[in-house]
């Protein structure tokens, strides 16, 4: 069960990660064409600055999670590197809570705001519903928690090779 379960999860893992990608690659395509229509074309776009934000709100949150999984949240990492062996083990249970707790709030109260705003529209894009801007916060939540919890039950996920690209990329000695 453990090793489908850290499967599954390799799997969000990389769904995450594209969706965070393509997010601020579509992102710096988009911004752009908002400057060029604007001062080229003389007539400013409705459309690249709402778009934009809804791409960085989406970057932010799913890259938030993918960032946790791989261990890369180096501010953590600076204290808690200099703590003593049995203090190391308390913070990184202590922060995992936290993160939990955290991830919880985003799903319950980014889900009610939402799920609020389903009624209005964006002034910009007649059509898309405000709530569904705000989708990414309980969505990056609930992977987040998701990734907590394989923290948890399963230790850090950081060296998979999923995460670890590069080891798939490094040669044995002797194979140069």
């Amino acid at each position: 069960m453990k090793d489908s379960t850290l499967r599954f999860m390799d799997r969000v893992y990389l769904l995450c990660m594209w969706v965070a990608g393509l997010s601020i690659g579509a992102m710096s395509l988009i911004i752009p064409w908002g400057v060029f229509a604007r001062y080229v074309l003389g007539s400013g776009s409705r459309w690249p600055e709402p778009i934009a934000i809804l791409l960085m709100v989406m970057f932010t949150f799913f890259g938030a999670a993918v960032a946790y999984r791989a261990g890369a949240h180096i501010a953590v990492a600076l204290v808690t590197q200099r703590l003593p062996a049995g203090a190391q083990r308390a913070a990184a249970m202590l922060i995992d809570l936290l993160m939990a707790l955290v991830s919880v709030f985003m799903i319950v109260w980014g889900g009610k705001l939402s799920f609020e705003m389903m009624g209005q529209e964006v002034a910009e894009l007649p059509g898309l519903a405000v709530g569904i801007t705000y989708l990414p916060l309980p969505a990056g939540g609930i992977v987040t928690l998701l990734f907590v919890l394989e923290r948890i039950f399963f230790g850090s996920q950081h060296e998979r090779d999923v995460i670890r690209f590069d080891h798939s990329l490094e040669q044995p000695a002797g194979d140069a």
